[in-house]
């Protein structure tokens, strides 16, 4: 049977609030359909992949299918003003091919870009068995029966299942379906499981287990949950690179006399590239000065004629009560946390623009929300997750991508200054920050924050 992945894409934006379709709100760097089509251009069980968009965004389509080089697309084909249309205008177009009678189509939800291998795996081996499947995870919430704004039912949880996608038919099944829906004037379903529930009752739909985090994007709170999946899961959304990539790289690291930016510079060397630091007390370069920051890219062009990464890892803590905090060591903190990173970025991006390269900052788990004694070290760990993020979008155009690493607690001597001797065990070794970060620089996506945790043990 051919495996063909149905996208979905002919929602208008009108639940999102949005000028134009959710599907092409980026997240991660990328627009949301990019990443549903990325995972079934990748999936070992999708052999094609066809496209139902609005006219007006054929255009849009057929540039994310050229810059992604998408090469299981064959098909973008034009949906109507109902998902049941739009599913229609895909059937439709597959039942006039030769081989129709060897088809299973799998219709998925443009804007649910988690959806995993697994799922895919499970419901393409449910249609060697079964006609038609669905995906559905167990309902965590007491569902009600309404009307006239009273309850009239409530269901037993155990039995229900909320609905997701995909949702994947034999082409003959679904076409006998539909053909018998054009006949009732009364039709009306919100989904194909429901065409086929309604008009071919005897059909039994096999329900695939689902996942929670296969979500889907109608409402603006959903790209908030969509950042943080992407955040928690990027290894299995964006692999582990080739570090022997490396070779012969540019890398310019600021903070990088010990800590994460000294064994960030210690693994890419090992890996063939060319790894220039700086740092106050490595060679007096301060970047909370413009000029010490502008006459060290300088240099490092001046020698190799190109940068292709610049990291920054500089950053002080000083752990007190803001009322207790000098004046000085507080303007400390903002000029090399925050305007540093700044300071770092602008310099940077001629450079980086040159060469497509990429930014990469450090926040803290501090980002996450204001503590005691960290008053001033969390407002600027918050802003460089903001300033990555914007930049992320203000550099796109250019090329230049703009990562930031949350690592969990990690071995430093700025985290000894601030906490003495603690256990190892409970801490994240440098060396295990910095191969995640080279593992970011070598990747294509901008925007994010990377979390780097420990492994524990079992």
């Amino acid at each position: 049977m051919k495996r063909v992945g149905v996208i979905l894409a002919g929602g208008s934006g009108v639940r999102f609030g949005s000028h134009k379709p959710k599907q092409f709100m980026r997240i991660a760097g990328k627009r949301i359909i990019e990443h549903t089509l990325n995972i079934f251009e990748m999936s070992g069980f999708i052999d094609e992949i066809a496209v139902v968009t609005n006219p007006g965004y054929v255009d849009e389509i057929e540039e994310i299918v050229n810059n992604n080089s998408l090469k299981k697309v064959k098909k973008i084909l034009l949906g109507g003003k109902t998902r049941n249309d739009s599913s229609l205008s895909a059937i439709k177009s597959y039942w006039n091919e030769p081989d129709r009678n060897e088809i299973f189509l799998i219709f998925h939800d443009a804007v649910r870009p988690f959806v995993s291998e697994q799922i895919l795996a499970d419901t393409v081996t449910a249609l060697n068995k079964f006609n038609a499947t669905d995906v559905g995870i167990p309902s965590t919430d007491t569902i009600i029966e309404v009307e006239n704004d009273k309850i009239v039912n409530i269901p037993d949880r155990s039995r229900l299942r909320n609905g997701q996608t995909p949702q994947a038919f034999k082409l003959s099944v679904i076409k006998k379906a539909y053909d018998l829906a054009g006949k009732d004037p009364d039709f009306k379903a919100s989904d194909d499981c429901g065409v086929v529930r309604t008009y071919l009752s005897d059909e039994d739909i096999y329900v695939v287990k689902g996942d929670e985090t296969n979500i889907k994007i109608t409402h603006e709170l959903d790209l908030f949950i969509s950042d943080k999946i992407f955040q928690l899961r990027h290894k299995e959304f964006f692999g582990k690179s080739d570090l022997s990539l490396l070779k012969d790289k540019v890398i310019v690291i600021f903070g990088g006399n010990n800590g994460i930016g000294a064994a960030t510079a210690a693994i890419a060397e090992k890996f063939g590239a060319k790894v220039f630091r700086f740092s106050r007390s490595f060679n007096g370069v301060n970047i909370k000065k413009r000029s010490d920051v502008k006459r060290s890219l300088k240099s490092v062009y001046k020698e190799c004629g190109s940068i292709d990464y610049v990291v920054n890892t500089a950053a002080v803590l000083y752990k007190q009560p803001l009322k207790n905090m000098d004046y000085s060591d507080t303007f400390e903190t903002l000029d090399i946390n925050l305007k540093g990173a700044i300071i770092v970025a602008k310099e940077s991006f001629p450079y980086l623009e040159r060469t497509k390269g990429h930014l990469l900052n450090y926040t803290s788990s501090s980002y996450t929300r204001g503590r005691a004694f960290y008053s001033v070290y969390s407002a600027t760990k918050s802003a460089i997750v903001n300033l990555t993020q914007a930049l992320a979008e203000e550099w796109e155009s250019s090329g230049v991508r703009v990562n930031c690493i949350n690592p969990e607690r990690t071995k430093t001597p700025m985290r000894e200054r601030n906490f003495g001797i603690e256990p190892e065990d409970t801490l994240l070794k440098p060396e295990d920050v910095a191969a995640e970060s080279l593992n970011t620089l070598l990747q294509d996506y901008t925007g994010q924050v990377i979390y780097v945790k420990r492994i524990k043990k079992a």
